[in-house]
């Protein structure tokens, strides 16, 4: 069990989750351990109907989601993963281009009985899903992203926004050297400073994890991927996502780019640009993703605000 200080009121000042058994952050939940070729991937998983499969970003783990997985569960079976080789998933050797990854979160959702999803995704969550959607068209119904264009068709843009890229993308062990456990905090907290209200992100639960030295490697390699996922998603764009696809950015970071980056290998895109926050939407503005996310998905029809009408299903 991981127990370390939160620095958000949502965690209600603790983090205490375990790997397997009930959680703590809501009873509904359940977490578990599930094997995928390589080793095993932890998931958090609660509540009944059609299956939601949550994706979260890099420096973060399955935590991103938990002030929205309680509202989402009462109309979804909801799926939280962490990501291979992140949070209290295993290490693996190689397969973080995205393509190996989607296949590798298919194989345990496959595992944990379902056959057919909804995907939400954040960050490199999205770079994830797209190659799921793409290459598992039947599988997956609707497939919302957030905060993050796709590798060759506009990420490279952000590039030159923060070293970060390019600094995560640098081969090994060069990173690995320079960033030390004490480093941790200054540099991530650089990233989560990519944010509009900042007390609403759980810092130190992220911190913990990534002062794992194997946690920060898998983060780079994920990023060192990312110029094959490129040439990967340039050469497979053709075959365009049917699906419905959420495009949401939030207005202090992405906004409209997302949508626009999908366009280029979706057919059914809706752009929303998230209120009151910055690139953690999940964490920033929680009320907000709920509500859209439910019009998407159909659990809700009118939307409350204007801001939310290109959320409807």
């Amino acid at each position: 069990m991981l127990v370390v200080g939160a620095s958000s009121s949502s965690a209600a000042g603790t983090y205490a989750e375990p790997t397997i058994g009930k959680a703590s952050f809501s009873a509904s939940f359940q977490h578990g351990m599930v094997p995928v070729d390589g080793g095993q991937l932890h998931y958090v998983k609660g509540g009944s109907g059609p299956a939601l499969v949550l994706l979260h970003g890099w420096p973060q783990t399955w935590w991103a989601w938990h002030d929205v997985m309680p509202a989402l569960a009462r109309n979804h079976t909801v799926i939280a993963f962490d990501l291979p080789g992140l949070g209290d998933s295993s290490s693996f050797a190689g397969g973080y281009d995205k393509v190996t990854t989607a296949q590798r979160i298919r194989q345990a959702v496959h595992a944990l009985g379902h056959r057919q999803v909804s995907i939400l995704a954040h960050d490199v969550g999205v770079l994830v899903a797209y190659p799921y959607a793409r290459e598992f068209p039947t599988e997956v119904t609707r497939l919302a992203v957030l905060d993050s264009t796709l590798s060759g068709f506009g990420l490279e843009d952000a590039y030159t926004l923060s070293f970060h890229f390019l600094f995560n993308a640098a081969p090994s062990p060069i990173p690995e050297r320079i960033l030390d456990n004490e480093d941790v905090s200054t540099y991530l907290g650089m990233i989560f400073d990519f944010s509009v209200n900042r007390d609403a992100i759980d810092r130190e639960v992220y911190y913990q994890y990534y002062r794992d030295p194997a946690d920060r490697t898998a983060g780079f390699n994920y990023y060192r991927a990312y110029a094959g996922d490129a040439e990967n998603n340039r050469a497979n764009a053709a075959r365009r996502l049917a699906m419905p696809v959420l495009a949401m950015g939030s207005a202090a970071t992405f906004g409209p780019g997302v949508a626009a980056s999908f366009r280029q290998v979706a057919d059914d895109v809706r752009e929303v640009v998230a209120p009151n926050s910055g690139h953690f939407i999940p964490e920033e503005n929680p009320q907000f993703l709920i509500s859209c996310v439910n019009l998407f998905t159909g659990v809700t029809a009118t939307p409350p605000s204007p801001e939310l009408a290109n959320c409807v299903a």
